[in-house]
């Protein structure tokens, strides 16, 4: 049976991306119909500025809450960064580390290794001490077995499910043990595995078209 795709995000992120969203939509409808006010809506380059500059927060929610994500699943590991996209077969991955971060190295288009760090799970090095050094000490004062697993870091943790997928899809034998020679013949096919690096367009336009439609309007309130 097929692994089940892991998905990785920031539940705070998403929570504090939605709240705005949220808000957002209630002030857009607020400036178009007038809900709080008297009379009929009012239409001026100052209302129109500040829904631009809801619909540029909104983008940045998109880009920094909504988006960002690992997943792995029986073919590859994606990390969907604020604006870029990573993704890299199983047979590109050459490591993946779970410090402050995760951090996938693998081969790119022309070879080289290249490593992405996913913006998902992020800890601060001091933090990241401080879960090892309590780790090494739960494990040393608790005979219970998984206690360590306490002072893991959501990063040490993500990268151990990514590493677990990895293994299983690995070339193996009848009998379940790595296939090291199917392991050298998937390395030498014609067609090497790689990964790749781009840009993501959506996430650039929501932060692009707003920032062009403030341009527009200050010209325009410059001019009248």
């Amino acid at each position: 049976m097929p692994d089940r795709a892991l998905t990785i995000r920031s539940t705070g992120g998403r929570v504090a991306a939605v709240a705005w969203f949220v808000f957002a939509v209630l002030n857009l409808l607020d400036l178009a119909f007038n809900l709080t006010g008297k009379g009929g809506p009012h239409y001026t380059v100052t209302s129109a500025t500040i829904a631009v500059l809801l619909l540029l927060g909104c983008g940045i929610a998109y880009v920094a809450g909504l988006r960002p994500a690992i997943i792995g699943d029986a073919e590859a590991v994606t990390i969907r960064n604020p604006l870029r996209d990573v993704w890299a077969p199983w047979r590109a991955v050459r490591e993946i580390q779970g410090t402050h971060a995760v951090i996938v190295q693998f081969a790119g288009p022309d070879g080289a290794e290249l490593k992405a760090r996913a913006w998902v799970h992020q800890t601060s090095p001091r933090a990241q001490a401080k879960a090892e050094a309590r780790a090494r000490r739960d494990e040393q004062h608790s005979k219970v077995p998984g206690a360590q697993l306490k002072g893991r870091t959501p990063a040490v943790y993500a990268a151990q499910q990514l590493n677990e997928i990895r293994d299983r899809n690995r070339p193996r034998t009848r009998s379940g043990a790595p296939d090291k020679a199917a392991a050298a013949k998937a390395a030498g096919d014609a067609t090497p595995a790689r990964g790749a690096i781009t840009w993501s367009i959506p996430a650039l336009a929501s932060l692009a078209v707003p920032c062009v439609l403030l341009v527009v309007l200050g010209v325009v309130a410059a001019l009248n």
